[in-house]
């Protein structure tokens, strides 16, 4: 008699999800939250486990580990504030007019396509829940799927042609094998009318560079995008210093940046709708290290990247505590993306050394590889630089809370700062 097949939730099959296609994209919503890590346990529970129930927690807890929850930090939450606000205030325009986009800067590792990801996910939520997942603007005689979110990656060499193309991909949409530009844009547009779309995310956006011709035609082709009635949300590395914004002029007494209309009478068959189009610019910033409350706010970060961990011997303030808060800020510089690769790789060696801890000791061992970073365009500036460990010696000298800047030590923080 053949046994039944034991499952392993935390184990995935097949690949995983694409968020650059609809189907991807809508799998992606579903099954975000549904992780479940595992259990707490220490020494001695675990003590009591048979040896193929030891090897499968210490699975699970490496899946945890591999997993880890998004955390809200101070600047995540600003950025929800402004993006949630534009793309629901969008949402609900029955005017024609031109809706205002969003830019969301940043460094490389900093998080900020996983927090657009969230921001967008929840709002396409509470979009469907409000149309009873029906799309509300539907031809008659039309059955395309409801699709309030699109996101979409810059192609790397990009052209008007192939980022009209990487959007109708997500749609899934046929595409003529020699198409004209007209015929593409019209494609788009009716893509993103007929699904209801009502945010169009293009992530990757500064691997334009605008000393190339094709580059400058697609930045105009991506300001007309702003007339099919979506949110557009530009996400890239250090917006401001890419060239995208050379031509823009920054209004200070709404915050918003201007663009001037592009170059032609028509971008590319499309009438443009406004002489100005208007951008709201964000940044996603690393976390800092030189005032109390920037201090305050690590630590907490920490406390709360903390509670995700499943190590044996994982007591309270094993990030928090002692000179840790400054190591980990020295060895990622404050980048989120940069410590959770540490975090991560720092647990999987105090697993399997049975030393089912973090300290300084087991983590000046790890190296932050990334190697692994084909996907992204390290001249765009989506690889940062992994700050050099400091020496033991320079270590063992400093406070436990000594205030850092970008040039070294400042002097000592506040015990409130805890």
């Amino acid at each position: 008699m053949t046994g039944e097949k034991e499952t392993l939730p935390f184990v995935l099959t097949g690949p995983a999800p694409a968020r650059d296609t609809a189907a991807g994209w809508q799998h992606w919503c579903r099954t975000r939250k549904l992780f479940v890590p595992a259990p707490v346990m220490d020494r001695a529970a675990f003590g009591l486990l048979s040896r193929r129930k030891k090897m499968l927690h210490n699975l699970h807890r490496t899946a945890t580990h591999a997993n880890l929850q998004l955390l809200d930090t101070p600047m995540s939450r600003t950025v929800e504030k402004l993006l949630n606000g534009r793309i629901e205030t969008n949402a609900l325009k029955i005017k024609p007019t031109t809706r205002a986009g969003v830019m969301v800067s940043g460094g490389g590792y900093q998080g900020k396509t996983e927090c657009v990801c969230e921001i967008a996910a929840a709002f396409e939520e509470r979009w469907l829940a409000l149309h009873d997942y029906l799309n509300p603007d539907a031809r008659p005689g039309s059955r395309d799927l409801h699709i309030p979110v699109a996101y979409v990656q810059t192609p790397v060499t990009a052209k008007p042609k192939s980022t009209c193309k990487a959007i109708l991909n997500f749609f899934d949409a046929p595409i003529d094998t020699r198409p004209d530009l007209p015929d593409l844009i019209r494609q788009v547009t009716a893509s993103l009318r007929d699904h209801g779309t009502k945010v169009l995310i293009l992530d990757d956006i500064t691997r334009l560079r605008m000393h190339r011709a094709d580059d400058q035609d697609t930045l105009d082709l991506i300001r007309a995008f702003m007339s099919m009635n979506v949110t557009l949300v530009l996400v890239g590395v250090d917006i401001p210093g890419s060239g995208l914004l050379r031509e823009g002029r920054h209004d200070p007494a709404t915050g918003q940046w201007r663009l001037p209309p592009p170059r032609h009478a028509k971008a590319h068959g499309l009438e443009a709708t406004q002489t100005e189009r208007r951008f709201d610019l964000i940044e996603l910033d690393r976390f800092h290290y030189s005032t109390a409350p920037q201090i305050s706010a690590w630590v907490q970060h920490l406390n709360g990247l903390q509670s995700g961990l499943r190590l044996l011997d994982a007591g309270p303030g094993m990030l928090t505590e002692g000179t840790m808060p400054e190591y980990l800020y020295h060895r990622t510089n404050g980048v989120v993306g940069l410590l959770e690769r540490l975090i991560e790789d720092g647990c999987r060696e105090a697993i399997d050394s049975g030393r089912e801890h973090l300290d300084e000791e087991i983590l000046e061992h790890i190296a932050i590889d990334l190697r692994d970073s084909d996907q992204r365009d390290a001249d765009a500036g989506e690889v940062p630089n992994v700050p050099e460990k400091p020496a033991p010696r320079q270590r063992s000298r400093r406070g436990r809370n000594t205030v850092y800047d970008d040039r070294g030590p400042l002097g000592t923080a506040q015990k409130g700062a805890r």
